[in-house]
């Protein structure tokens, strides 16, 4: 077992099963549908809660907290390990500043490193140093892998339907109401931490299109990519076919979006994370 604990947040969307393999503690926000409470990424499945928000349910997310940071850097320290917490993006979460909080307040060896991402935008780190971690790198040298894919992580995502966009201040709800009449899809990418919307095409096949051709500018081909999708396989699938067919890439992970990502995008987000 190696001594370098990776710890992370549930906005990283790294499934059970990776993080089972590669041993990796994950800090769980919270999803609530009115008086009813969910850790995300452990008590509700993906279909499940896109299934409730098509049902018209509005969901709120929270951040994870001190006493949950505290609880699990006290438990990893006790064990005599050093700790690296890999957090999603600072700009749209206390989160990190609640482990900051919790890791000031406990005594050992506690690294942190914003991510200044979401969804598999954090989680392909989080894995890459839980990788390294397992390999027996130094954190000298993981933190220096982190930075460099922090820097070069390229994520782009389309959204469905622009009521949820609307519902989280993005857009106005006139804009939402006509987008959606015409069909108008909004092309987003993450900068600097925040969702920063970049360009528009109507109809589903032009978002795919679009997101490939941008991959493909900023990263590249012959990179490793992931596809991240919010219960909708079959498009997940034909953006996976054309990803496969323009960027030619090393391998391609399938990545189901979460709820603290989903409940402000909605079903039908797609996504292409990559590292040029």
């Amino acid at each position: 077992m190696n001594n370098l604990k990776i710890v992370c947040d549930s906005l990283s969307d790294i499934s059970k099963e990776l993080r089972d393999r590669y041993d990796i503690e994950m800090v769980p926000l919270t999803v609530r549908f009115d008086d009813k409470e969910y850790r995300d990424g452990i008590d509700l499945e993906s279909k499940e809660f896109y299934d409730m928000l098509r049902d018209g349910k509005l969901p709120q997310t929270s951040q994870a907290t001190y006493s949950q940071f505290k609880s699990v850097f006290d438990k990893f320290v006790n064990e005599g390990r050093e700790i690296l917490y890999i957090s999603g993006s600072s700009r749209a979460t206390g989160t990190y500043q609640s482990a900051i909080m919790a890791k000031n307040d406990t005594d050992g060896k506690i690294y942190t490193f914003d991510t200044m991402n979401f969804s598999y935008g954090c989680g392909m780190q989080v894995v890459k140093a839980a990788q390294m971690a397992r390999e027996g790198a130094d954190i000298d040298n993981i933190l220096k892998q982190l930075e460099y894919m922090k820097e070069n992580m390229y994520v782009v995502f389309s959204v469905d339907d622009l009521k949820y966009l609307q519902r989280g201040g993005r857009i106005s709800s006139s804009k939402a109401v006509i987008g959606n009449m015409l069909g108008i899809k909004p092309i987003l990418e993450v900068k600097d931490g925040l969702v920063t919307p970049v360009a528009q095409v109507r109809g589903k096949k032009h978002v795919f299109s679009k997101m490939v051709d941008m991959t493909k500018e900023y990263c590249g081909e012959g990179k490793e990519i992931a596809i991240g999708h919010g219960d909708c396989n079959q498009d997940m699938s034909k953006l996976k076919d054309l990803a496969t067919l323009e960027l030619n890439p090393n391998g391609i992970s399938i990545v189901d979006v979460g709820s603290c990502v989903g409940a402000h995008a909605g079903p039908g987000i797609l996504s292409i994370f990559c590292v040029r």
